[in-house]
């Protein structure tokens, strides 16, 4: 099929006209009621542009059978290294590991112990502010980071009579950053990583040295942006959290901690994959606390929020995204796009993926554009040093590319939400401002520390 095709035509207009009414519903009617309920309008979007992109790209074809069972394959193909039933068990078990400890006020307790250090200097806080969230970032989720932090940073700024806006920049950039170092920190990266199958410590190797100049260079850039807001004393103390159970708290880091060594192990083991570890973690933490609650005999308040915070709405999201972009592979369409990349970045692999895919994940949010680009880059064919150039400039792109503009990420989106619920105007312009400022310089000195890795690694 050629790009003059009618299907093939039909096929890319409907996909791509699906991830402008996604992004333009969570901008604009980011809910939709039924009844006493309210659900993400997002996830609908985008199922019924599966639906459609479905129709337009097979209807009329000689082979339509044969392209939906190869659709029907990609979905629940249990050899396929981008198997997205697995993707979204590992993220999900792992965001749910994460809430359990946000639940006992882990991450607030943190913070507060943190802004106590720093007294009355905004200088310290910032620095303070922006290590922790980077580190609780790597091991956990950038997501649950940001929800927990966010309202946590309203509340204290309006209490010290600061202003917000730098430490928020620094929560939102830091999450966003220190979120590429482990293949766990976004659900991007572990879409992208698992389409060319590379392990836990492999995807460490070459994202350790660009996280660390990203995150240095996003840091010394904020500084310079805030440093005369940040020479203002404060005048408020940080509120006082305590831990009510610290047995259930340890509980939960212990969890975390032996999934996390489990991850960076499974590909030295055989038939360890990392979807089991990450489940049974959660499983056996669900167990654990269950049996302890029943010693206790109260109600596992704890479980019953990790199930209703959990994001299921990610299922049929990224199912439907899988849907679409397997469409368009089997059209064909992604080899082209792949070959067409690459003879632009002849060359210059890293710059050409980490750029484009720096926008696009601005045009059609994060997400949608790793699964789209996990395709491309299947479909250019790359090996060797080209490929591994491709495949971790299109995460640094994910990640990175999550705040030049809000509708990057989701993330950026539910952030932009916190704010307007707590009266703080964000909007559009005053987050470009900042992404622009911070995310092009910060993505050139990831870049170009892949660059540094693979002279040092490849």
């Amino acid at each position: 099929m050629g790009w003059s095709d009618p299907n093939v035509i039909s096929a890319i207009v409907m996909f791509l006209a699906t991830c402008l009414v996604m992004i333009m519903s969570v901008l604009f009617f980011p809910k939709i009621r039924l009844g006493k309920y309210k659900i993400d309008s997002y996830w609908v979007v985008t199922l019924v542009g599966a639906v459609i992109v479905l129709v337009a790209g097979f209807v009329g074809q000689p082979n339509a059978r044969e392209l939906f069972e190869s659709v029907g394959k990609g979905l629940v193909d249990n050899e396929s290294a981008i198997n997205p039933l697995k993707i979204l068990v590992l993220f999900i078990s792992m965001t749910v590991l994460s809430i359990f400890l946000d639940e006992l006020q882990f991450f607030r307790y943190l913070a507060s112990v943190t802004l106590k250090r720093a007294k009355t200097g905004q200088v310290k806080l910032f620095l303070y502010l922006y290590i922790i969230v980077s580190v609780l970032t790597v091991f956990t989720s950038n997501d649950i980071i940001i929800l927990s932090f966010t309202p946590f940073i309203c509340y204290f700024a309006k209490n010290a009579k600061i202003n917000p806006t730098p430490y928020l920049a620094a929560e939102f950039v830091a999450a966003n950053t220190w979120s590429l170092a482990l293949i766990i920190g976004n659900p991007t990266n572990i879409f992208l990583a698992s389409a060319s199958g590379i392990g836990f410590l492999e995807y460490v190797k070459f994202s350790f040295i660009p996280t660390i100049l990203a995150g240095m260079v996003a840091f010394g850039v904020m500084f310079l942006m805030y440093r005369k807001q940040l020479s203002v004393p404060m005048e408020g103390e940080a509120e006082i959290v305590e831990i009510k159970d610290k047995f259930l708290l340890w509980v939960g880091i212990a969890h975390l901690a032996v999934c996390t060594i489990l991850l960076a192990i499974s590909s030295y083991v055989p038939g360890m994959e990392m979807w089991y570890i990450a489940l049974g973690s959660v499983v056996s933490l669900f167990i654990f606390v269950g049996v302890t609650a029943l010693v206790r005999k109260k109600v596992p308040r704890e479980l019953l929020q990790c199930l209703k915070r959990a994001p299921f709405q990610l299922i049929p999201f990224v199912l439907s995204m899988f849907v679409m972009i397997l469409v368009l592979n089997t059209l064909g369409i992604t080899s082209e796009m792949g070959k067409a990349l690459s003879s632009l970045g002849d060359g210059a692999t890293v710059w050409t993926y980490g750029f484009t895919s720096f926008l696009s994940a601005n045009i059609i949010n994060n997400i949608p554009m790793s699964v789209l680009f996990s395709s491309i880059i299947e479909g250019a064919s790359l090996t060797g040093v080209a490929a591994n150039s491709a495949i971790f400039a299109t995460i640094i792109g994910s990640n990175i590319g999550a705040f030049l503009t809000p509708i990057g990420a989701l993330a950026g989106i539910m952030w932009s939400s916190i704010l307007n619920d707590h009266g703080l105007k964000f909007g559009y312009k005053d987050f470009l401002k900042i992404g622009v400022t911070v995310a092009l310089p910060t993505m050139v000195a990831a870049l170009g520390g892949l660059c540094l890795a693979q002279l040092i690694f490849l």
